[in-house]
C-alpha cells in the first residue's frame, strides 16, 4: 500500500497529498470509499492551520459520487483560558534581561507565535467555549477563513496568562457516532493544545466574563501560515482591559 502509493504520488506530482478511490465489498454490495493519504503534510487543524486541511479535502471533489465519504466529517473549535505564570516568565519574559542585556524586541516576536503543547487540565480557568463548527465534507475555498465570538467565563479566582485552542472531531457517517477530543481534559493526541500567550496578566474573579473575538486567516504571501487576531476585553473587580493581539502560525 505505501509503495502504491508513493508511486501515484510521484506519477501525477502531488507531493503534498492524493486521494485514492477503492472499492470495498462488504455484507451489503459495494461501497465506495475515498482513501484521503496526507503525505508530508498533518492534520493541521490543531495548530489553526485549517485552510491547509480544507485544501487537501479539495482534492476530493473532481472523483465524489453520491455515496463517497470523507471521515472525519465534522470539526469543532474550542477556545478557553490558563493560568500559565511559570512558563510565560521563564520563556517570554526572560528576554527582557537576558544576562544584563534588553532583549525585549524577540519577546515581542515570540509572543506572536503560539505555541503548541500539552496542557495541564489544572491550569485551566475558564469555561471552554465553541467557536465554530465545521462540515468539512462540504468545505469550500474561503470557510477556512472566520470570525468568531468567545465568551468566556471564570470559574474560579486566579490569573490568566494565554488562551486555548483545541478542536473535536466526529465520524458522523460510520454506523456508530465516533470521534475524539484534542482538548486538555481528554487524553493527550499528537495535535496537543495550541496557546496563545497575552501581552496582560489578567486578574480574574469566579464569575467574571472575558468577552472577545477571534479571526483566523491564510497569510497573504504565505498562505501555508496563518494569521490570528484576537480581541478580547474583561472589566472585572480587579482587573479592567480591552486588547487587540496579532499572532502567526508558521
Amino acid at each position: 500500500m505505501a509503495d502504491m502509493a508513493k508511486q501515484i504520488v510521484e506519477t501525477n506530482g502531488l507531493p503534498d497529498v492524493a486521494s485514492l478511490l477503492f472499492r470495498v465489498v462488504n455484507g451489503l454490495g459495494l461501497l465506495n470509499l475515498f482513501l484521503l493519504l496526507l503525505i508530508k503534510a498533518k492534520l493541521l487543524l490543531g495548530s489553526y492551520k485549517l485552510h491547509s486541511l480544507q485544501s487537501k479535502f479539495l482534492f476530493l471533489h473532481p472523483c465524489q459520487v453520491d455515496d463517497g465519504v470523507v471521515l472525519p466529517d465534522e470539526a469543532s473549535l474550542y477556545l478557553t483560558a490558563i493560568e500559565d505564570a511559570e512558563y510565560k516568565d521563564d520563556k517570554i519574559e526572560f528576554w527582557n534581561n537576558v544576562y544584563g542585556f534588553d532583549m525585549s524586541c524577540i519577546k515581542k516576536q515570540a509572543m506572536m507565535e503560539p505555541l503548541v503543547d500539552t496542557v495541564d487540565q489544572k491550569q485551566i480557568v475558564t469555561n471552554c467555549h465553541l467557536l465554530k463548527t465545521m462540515d468539512i465534507s462540504k468545505m469550500v475555498l474561503g470557510d477556512a477563513s472566520f470570525t468568531a465570538p468567545f465568551k468566556l467565563i471564570a470559574e474560579r479566582d486566579d490569573y490568566i496568562h494565554a488562551f486555548v485552542a483545541y478542536f473535536d472531531v466526529s465520524f458522523t457517517k460510520c454506523h456508530k457516532l465516533m470521534g475524539f477530543s484534542t482538548g486538555p481534559r481528554s487524553r493527550a493526541t499528537h495535535w496537543k493544545q495550541t496557546v496563545l500567550y497575552l501581552e496582560d496578566v489578567l486578574t480574574i474573579c469566579e464569575g467574571e466574563t472575558i468577552i472577545g473575538s477571534m479571526t483566523v486567516a491564510p497569510n497573504k504571501k504565505n498562505p501555508r501560515d496563518v494569521d490570528i487576531m484576537v480581541k478580547y476585553s474583561l472589566s472585572g473587580r480587579r482587573c479592567v482591559v480591552s486588547r487587540v493581539q496579532f499572532y502567526k502560525m508558521r
